[in-house]
């Protein structure tokens, strides 16, 4: 069969998501270009730990030279073996061992996309903030840019993140809602002071921190392996990372709490946790305040199919989700694969472009918006335990489970996936 004409892709984002579909598309032989606002690729932190699942592994897989994949797999740390729960005054109340399998993977979201930046410095338009866009009668796209350039392109992916521009363009009736529950984030690097903060199985895997008043921390550990010589990466220390999950009622508004700085923010997360644990309050005390973030956590809402044009979104830029499941990263990568996967097939002129665009929707959409539901659910389910009673049962269960080897095996049997 003959190959389509060729079709130029406009990608709007360079974040892991759009990163990914940029090396599959020109692996696939499709011309792309990638615009981003930041500055460079080191001009805003990149967030902390992601735990790339074996959906997410074989993703990048299909997207990557097998030497830059082999290079992301050596940057990696261990994988888990286990993910334990706590009280706030660090008494166990569950282990679960996390069976081991291909694929599990754990890396520092920072170094991660370094990695993906590698090879493409003749296609990555750094300082580019995406304004609007601007379709032909036949059917081409223009990405219009703050600095009064525009790009050209017969395909427009949103790969812009939650706050997506294009999605507001495209799809103005994709909303994203309020949680009513705010993140606040930090990590320190791992030394013998720290190490001894937390508990050592958390050098195995996560922790949970299952707190009154619908609190709650996940701690994580980062060890990386270090990456061959050739690739020149930013170092990164090996870090412990928290995040302390409460709902916006006891917290700052959030117009308050987006400005704070780090220093205000950890002096807030201290009076939060106040009478908890002292070594979780000294691993927070000793977080420098540059290190800590705030977040809003917001979910998209579905939407009903829509018609496939030269237009389309990927990752948070579509399906957003809570950090509950830790899927988000994952998905989004699972969409760079399939939309890969489809546009080689109308390069190779088994599909036209939109129809290849259209075959991506059907199936995005689809498991997209399942891990939307189910990582929302797990949100409300980790901070609606309200009052003493409520705890203890929680508790109380958590505990039943870890006596019980069979029930503990039915409740986490998706741990891994």
């Amino acid at each position: 069969m003959p190959e389509t004409p060729s079709f130029r892709v406009l990608i709007i984002g360079a974040g892991i998501g759009g990163l990914a579909l940029a090396h599959g598309l020109r692996r696939a032989g499709v011309p792309v270009e990638v615009y981003e606002r930041d500055r460079s690729r080191t001009d805003r932190p990149q967030g902390y730990r992601l735990h790339i699942n074996p959906a997410g592994g074989q993703a990048l897989r299909e997207c990557l030279a097998p030497e830059l994949f082999r290079t992301f797999v050596s940057t990696c740390g261990a994988s888990p073996s286990t993910m334990t729960f706590y009280t706030e005054q660090l008494n166990r109340l569950l282990a679960v061992d996390v069976e081991p399998g291909e694929g599990h993977r754990s890396v520092s979201r920072h170094t991660l996309r370094q990695v993906l930046l590698t090879g493409l410095a003749d296609v990555v338009h750094f300082g580019k903030t995406y304004r609007h866009y601007r379709q032909a009668a036949d059917g081409t796209v223009t990405a219009c840019f703050d600095d009064g350039t525009s790009a050209d392109g017969d395909l427009l992916i949103g790969a812009d993140g939650g706050g997506s521009p294009v999605r507001r363009q495209y799809l103005p009736h994709a909303r994203r809602v309020d949680t009513g529950v705010c993140g606040i984030a930090g990590k320190v690097p791992i030394t013998a002071a720290t190490r001894a903060l937390v508990p050592a199985r958390v050098f195995d895997g996560p922790a949970v921190v299952n707190a009154p008043g619908g609190l709650g921390v996940f701690l994580a550990a980062q060890q990386f392996q270090r990456p061959p010589g050739w690739l020149e990466l930013d170092p990164v220390e090996d870090f412990i990372s928290w995040g302390l999950g409460a709902k916006r009622a006891k917290l700052p508004t959030e117009a308050e709490l987006s400005s704070l700085d780090g220093l205000a923010l950890r002096a807030l997360v201290l009076e939060v946790i106040r009478g908890w644990h002292p070594h979780l309050r000294e691993l927070v005390a000793s977080t420098d305040p540059d290190a800590i973030t705030a977040t809003a956590i917001r979910s998209a809402e579905p939407v009903p199919a829509w018609p496939a044009s030269p237009i389309t979104l990927l990752g948070d830029a579509i399906h957003s989700m809570t950090p509950a499941r830790g899927v988000g990263a994952n998905t989004a990568l699972r969409d760079a694969a399939l939309l890969t996967r489809t546009l080689g097939a109308a390069r190779r002129g088994e599909l036209s472009p939109i129809e290849a665009i259209g075959r991506y929707e059907a199936e995005m959409i689809r498991y997209g918006f399942d891990a939307v539901r189910a990582s929302l659910r797990d949100l409300r389910q980790q901070t609606s335990i309200e009052g003493r009673a409520a705890l203890a049962m929680a508790r109380f269960g958590l505990r039943v489970l870890d006596a019980v080897p069979p029930l503990k095996r039915r409740a986490f049997a998706d741990l891994g996936r």
